[in-house]
Formats: C-alpha cells, sequence, structure tokens
C-alpha cells in the first residue's frame, strides 16, 4: 500500500481503541520479570558458553604483541580470540570504528580479545590474564584545539545561507552574540549491550538487544562477509537503546565469532564500562549564536554554527537542525563543521542534533527577550512560523500550532507569576526562577511492514520485526489491529523482533511508532480485502467491528472465511516531499537555587506536545517524561570526562558518571493538544518519544538565570560555575 496524498476522513476517526490510554500489554511480563532480555536467554539455547571482551588500555597506536598463554591454560576455558592472530572483520553501512581484528588501535577500549570459558566467572579471570604490549602514538584529543580547524575545510563542513545574514546582523538594533557547549554524553542504558550468538552449520542466529532488526542483519552479513539472509537475528525485548543500540557493535560480531570457534553457542555482554567506551556516545558540541531583530522583537537575522567532532572526522553532532525549523527571520545563516578526534565513536543519541541544539538556541533567545526587554513567550510567538519552513521558504509546513502550545502552556504553568527581574523571588532559602522553551523535532516516516493472522477461534497474531524499546510498540501495535479489524484489544497478540517476520521501519529516529502502525493498518487493510474477496463483498466501504463485519444489507462473522493471513507495507509517497512534517512542543520549568550553597533543584515542570494523534496517551506521556528527565540530566549533571592526556572517557561507570534519580525528578506535567496532521500517515499520527528531549534543558537553564541572574553557557551547569556569583545575602 502506498500513501501518496493526504489522509481523509478514515476509521481512526471514528477510534474506539486507538487513542485512548491503555496499559502495556507486555507490562505484566516486564514488572514479573518474566519478558526475557538477550543475556537472560540462556534457557532457550542448549550449553551455552560465556565470553568476556578484553578492551584496549590505548587509545591510539597499536598492539606490538599479545600472549594468551596463560589465559588459554586457565580452568574452563574453551577459546581465546586475540585480535593480533585475526584480519579485521569488515566495516558495515553503519559503523566507523573497528569493531574487532588486527594490531591497530582505533580507540580505547575497542576490543582485542574475546576470551570463552564455561563460566562467566572463569571467562573474565582469564581476560585478565592476556598480556598486551602497546605502542602509544600521540592523538587529538580535545574538541576545543582541534575544531577552529573544521570550519573551512573540504570534506567536513554543512553550511547553508539565506538573504545577507552579515549585513542584516550589523543594521539589526538589537543583537545577541554568544557561545555555547555541550560536552560528550553516555546513553548509560540499564541493559548493557547483549548477544547469544549460535551456529547451525552457515546459519548464524542472533539474539540480540537491538533497536533495527533489518539494519543488523544487514549489517552482520558486511561485517562477517556472509549472505545476510543466512543471518537470523531476534530481539523481543531491549531494556533501553535511545539510539545506542540502532547498530551492530562488538557484542554482537564477537559473540558470533566466538560462537563459532568454540563450537557452541556464546553469550557475550558489554562490562559497563566498555558501555562508554567500546560503544558510542553523543558528540560533545561548541556552538555560535547569533541574532539580530527590531525593536519590535521580530528577527531580522539569525545564525547558527555548530563544532563537533568524531573518530572519522565526519558525521558529527548537528546542533543545527532545529534552528531552520522554528522562528522567521528572512537573513540566515546554518553552519555545520565535524573535526577528526581520536575518541570513541559518536553517534546517534536521542534526537541527535536537535537535543543540544534546542540547549544553545532556546537560551540566545531568551537572552534576546532580555536584551528587548519582552517577555520569553511572547517574542517566541512573535516569531513563530506558520506555513512556510523560514529556512527553506518553498516548503510548506503539514500541520504546527507552537503558538497554542505556548500560550496554553502559559496559562497552565503560572507564567504571570514569574519575577522579571532575574534573582528577586525567594522562598526561605530558596531563590526561585521560571524559565521556557520551545521544541521542534521532525516528524518521519519509513517503509514498514507486518503480517495479521485471522484464527478460526477470531484471534488475532500480528507479526513484524518492529522492536519495543521501552517505548510500547506492543500496545500501539495492538491498538492498531483490534481498532482495523473491529476485535476488543485482548483477542490480539503481538509478536515483535525477528527477522523473521516482515520488515518495519524499526525504533529510531521518532519515526517508529507512526511507521510501524501504517504498516499493520496496510497488512489488515490487505487481510479485510483478502476476506471480502472470498465472502463477495467490497472491504473497502465494509465495516469491521464488534467481530462482525457489515457490508451493505449483508452481515458477516469475522471468522465466516475461515483462517486467513495477509502481509502489508505501508510506502510513502513523494508528496510529502513539498511538506516539512515537525512535532513542537512548548517546555517550562521552575528550579529553586540554594541562596547559601548554589544547589539547584527542579521544582516543577511542563511539556505541551504538539504531535498529531495520540495513539496511546499513557505511554507517549512516558516517553515525554523520559525525555524530560533525560534533559534534565544533561542539563544539571551528565557530563563524559575526557582524559585529554590518554584520551577515553575516564567516568566510565554508573558511580561516576551521573544520570537522574527520582529525587532529582519533581512533578511532571504532560499535555497533548488534539490536532491531527493527514500529511504523515493514514492514522495522522507523529512520534513523541524524541520531542520530550528538545527543549526542556534550555527551559531548566532559563530558569536557573532567572533564579540568580548568573548565565552559565557551558554544559552541565554545576554550581562549581556560579557559586561565586550568587545574588548577595540581605
Amino acid at each position: 500500500m502506498k500513501f501518496d496524498s493526504p489522509a481523509g476522513d478514515n476509521l481512526f476517526d471514528r477510534s474506539r481503541i486507538v487513542g485512548k490510554s491503555t496499559s502495556r500489554i507486555d507490562g505484566p511480563r516486564k514488572t514479573t520479570g518474566t519478558a526475557p532480555y538477550a543475556y537472560e536467554r540462556g534457557d532457550e539455547v542448549a550449553n551455552p558458553a560465556y565470553g568476556v571482551i578484553l578492551g584496549a588500555a590505548i587509545a591510539k597506536g597499536r598492539i606490538r604483541r599479545m600472549d594468551a598463554r596463560d589465559a588459554r591454560r586457565a580452568p574452563g576455558v574453551l577459546s581465546v580470540l586475540l585480535a593480533t592472530e585475526r584480519k579485521p572483520v569488515g566495516k558495515s553501512d553503519w559503523n566507523l570504528a573497528p569493531l574487532f581484528g588486527g594490531p591497530e588501535v582505533a580507540h580505547y577500549h575497542q576490543a582485542v580479545a574475546l576470551v570463552v570459558a564455561e563460566t562467566f566467572e572463569q571467562a573474565r579471570a582469564a581476560s585478565n590474564m592476556i598480556h598486551v604490549d602497546y605502542e602509544r602514538t600521540d592523538g587529538t584529543f580535545d574538541l576545543a584545539a582541534a575544531a577552529p580547524a573544521a570550519e573551512g575545510a573540504d570534506g567536513n563542513q554543512d553550511r547553508s545561507t539565506l538573504g545577507d545574514f552579515d549585513a542584516a546582523f550589523a543594521a539589526a538594533p538589537v543583537k545577541v552574540d554568544a557561545r555555547y557547549t555541550t560536552p560528550d554524553e553516555s546513553h548509560a542504558m540499564m541493559e548493557p549491550h547483549a548477544t547469544i550468538a549460535m551456529w547451525e552449520g552457515d546459519k548464524l542466529t542472533l539474539l540480540t538487544s537491538n533497536q533495527m532488526i533489518n539494519w543488523a542483519k544487514t549489517a552482520m552479513g558486511q561485517i562477517l562477509d556472509i549472505p545476510a539472509e543466512n543471518i537470523r537475528v531476534d530481539s523481543p525485548f531491549v531494556g533501553g537503546g535511545f539510539g545506542g543500540k540502532l547498530f551492530i557493535r562488538s557484542d554482537a560480531v564477537l559473540a558470533a565469532l566466538g560462537a563459532r570457534e568454540a563450537g557452541r553457542p556464546v553469550k557475550v555482554t558489554l562490562q559497563r564500562p566498555l558501555m562508554f567506551n567500546n560503544t558510542t556516545h553523543r558528540h560533545a558540541t561548541m556552538q555560535h549564536l547569533r541574532i539580530g531583530a527590531e525593536a519590535d522583537g521580530r528577527i531580522t537575522a539569525i545564525a547558527h554554527e555548530n563544532w563537533s567532532g568524531n573518530i572519522t572526522g565526519e558525521e558529527g553532532e548537528d546542533g543545527t537542525m532545529q534552528t531552520p525549523k522554528l522562528y522567521t527571520g528572512a537573513n540566515r545563516m546554518t553552519g555545520n563543521y565535524v573535526t577528526q578526534l581520536d575518541l570513541p565513536e559518536g553517534n546517534a543519541m536521542r534526537a541527535p542534533g536537535e537535543a543540544v541544539g534546542h540547549m544553545a538556541l532556546e537560551v540566545a533567545m531568551d537572552e534576546l527577550a532580555e536584551a528587548l526587554d519582552m517577555d520569553p513567550v511572547e517574542l517566541r510567538i512573535r516569531n513563530d512560523a506558520q506555513d512556510r519552513v523560514p529556512g527553506e521558504p518553498s516548503k510548506r509546513i503539514s500541520d504546527r500550532h507552537l503558538t497554542r502550545c505556548l500560550r496554553e502552556g502559559a496559562d497552565r504553568f503560572g507564567w504571570s507569576a514569574r519575577s522579571v527581574v532575574p534573582g528577586r523571588m525567594r522562598e526561605g532559602r530558596w531563590l526561585v526562577g521560571m524559565g521556557v522553551a520551545a521544541g521542534y523535532r521532525g516528524g518521519p516516516t519509513q517503509t514498514s511492514g507486518a503480517r495479521v493472522r485471522l484464527g478460526a477461534d477470531g484471534k488475532v497474531a500480528v507479526e513484524t520485526d518492529m522492536t519495543d524499546i521501552g517505548t510500547g510498540s506492543y500496545t500501539i501495535i495492538a491498538q492498531t489491529a483490534a481498532e482495523s479489524l473491529g476485535v476488543p484489544l485482548e483477542r490480539v497478540s503481538v509478536e515483535l523482533g525477528d527477522s523473521g517476520y516482515p520488515v518495519s521501519a524499526g525504533s529510531g529516529g521518532q519515526w517508529g511508532a507512526a511507521s510501524s502502525t501504517a504498516g499493520v493498518y496496510a497488512a489488515c487493510v490487505n487481510l479485510r480485502r483478502a476476506i471480502g474477496e472470498k465472502l463477495n463483498f467490497d472491504a473497502d466501504r465494509a465495516e469491521f467491528v464488534d467481530g462482525e463485519i457489515r457490508a451493505g444489507n449483508q452481515s458477516f462473522a469475522l471468522t465466516a472465511a475461515g483462517e486467513m493471513s495477509a502481509d502489508g507495507k505501508m510506502e510513502f509517497g513523494d508528496f510529502k516531499d513539498d511538506y516539512d512534517v515537525g512535532t513542537y512542543a512548548a517546555h517550562f520549568a521552575e528550579v529553586g537555587v540554594d541562596a547559601y550553597t548554589g544547589e539547584t533543584q527542579i521544582r516543577r515542570m511542563l511539556a505541551v506536545c504538539d504531535a498529531g494523534r495520540i495513539l496511546n496517551p499513557l505511554s507517549a506521556r512516558s516517553q515525554v517524561i523520559g525525555g524530560m528527565v533525560m534533559a534534565a540530566g544533561a542539563t544539571l549533571m551528565e557530563e563524559l570526562a575526557v582524559d585529554k592526556r590518554f584520551g577515553f572517557f575516564a567516568n566510565h561507570d554508573l558511580a561516576t558518571y551521573e544520570v537522574p534519580v527520582h529525587a532529582d525528578i519533581p512533578h511532571q506535567e504532560v499535555l497533548f493538544l488534539d490536532t491531527l496532521d493527514p500529511i504523515v500517515s493514514p492514522l495522522k499520527a507523529k512520534g513523541v518519544g524524541e520531542l520530550g528531549i528538545c527543549g526542556p534543558g534550555a527551559a531548566i537553564a532559563n530558569a536557573i538565570y532567572n533564579a540568580i541572574g548568573v548565565r552559565v553557557r557551558d554544559y552541565p551547569i554545576t554550581l562549581d560555575k556560579y557559586l561565586d556569583r550568587l545574588p548577595e545575602l540581605a
């Protein structure tokens, strides 16, 4: 099926199941510990062995020699794989850093060995017996020192202009010119990367934790140089990913190599330190914002430049992505520059680009509001785009209600009580401030497929390789099938994450919900038509409701045609290229800063979201508040500390890489507008999983400024950066 024109009135506009808050159907298994995550699936595998990865102890250089004699003689050891004894594995289309093989070391904790043993403890002990002699070479580990060289260099910049920014900025009566930095961040998901690999002849099965099943299957074929059709990837439950499990990592590669070497299934999970240095992370950024405006607040010039680094000098963190979309202004420039760093690979992390870009842009907007002596909410409304994309005026906007988000949010949050003068609102020992930020994240879709089976008992089963990374995919897919076929939700079962099922969009980029449900709908339409063909009625005009089919003056039981199944795939037509399909939010935060100690506490947060039809408000709220929590962490505490002498992230565990805990997060409120976007899909629904992290960080930063009158532009905003500048105590 092809979605090649805007959605009109359809069954989802009269839905009884889709759009209703629904408890997650996978919830009981997860809360009782019976949902099998990758490393726990040993009971499905006969006689598994255990693998432990040894990571490189240098960041750049080569291995002179490896001595594994003691390890190979250790109790329980079945095999030892050394990088120096193997050619490098292949590179896939989705990996930048080397995953295993050869003497060259490209980054700290790069996998250099695997020990396979009867028990995990034996494998871990033996991995410590491998003696490695390294030849260290100099590397580039400091973004601030390396990044200026990126501007103007060939092959690593992306620069876009509209109008004449330089002239307009020079002529603007009110200007902001400020620089901001964000640090490297880790996904730090609860479930480590983990895989059980097994071979049957030349066929490989991976029970793994991965967000994108078809990508993983294709990538493993490229990496191991075997046909992708000989690989099965199965990932029904994922304990968090946030983009860190979009791509195959060394756990899967070494589990496969180890299983082939040992002649039996092998389980590998990455130790927590390797989660930080061996896998991917969010790149650090340096951002430069210049905004010029008329005295009435209308923006006439806006420039946003961003610097980041990566192991290849390509594919950095583009913090400018939201800037062409949010605010009007005829004269514009964005520049994104990437330099080469010898740190572990940077790659996608929840809302890559926009998450950190908002942390600069939305603070700059507050600085402009102050320079104009204008309310920050009104400044954003005055410059809100309407029907055309500001940075690309030839492109229409599909559906946008940012002004409504801001106005309704300000009213709900009690914005009028905010002190206009920073540092003036006080409750006991606490200085109190409020902040606001707008949010934008694209609403893309990807081709997605599914299979729907109707049993003789009237039960419906859905199969698709879509994944559930904690986002509620099982439930919204079941809701879609139930609505489309007119059966109660409890009559639908869902099987996910197996590469033997039809290829879906997968979980990533905020496209999963909109795309996968459209694919399930396409399969249901094909099943409806197959039933109609067998029973001789027009399925496209019939109603499927309450387990019955009503076609004109005819009525059938849903099961009248017997057991049936149908595959379907939703493809998205070129007409969408004429539109920018986005999601929008207004984020508000209130903080308290201790006037004596400088401690910051978030007191409350609000997000008002415009994301089309909300398929399941209960799980959508969970997604948004999860993004808000991550934004709070990025603003106040999260930072991978780079050892610039030896080139690694020094705080590579959960004791020293701080993330928010329950005590850090107060009351959170989420409101969804009652909007529909007919351009995005037949369900008129867009994703929200990444919108929730786009803007809350800046709202918190702006609230801190409002509380104490000190502007901190280098994240995270820790108290050492403002303690000596707190307002004097009365």
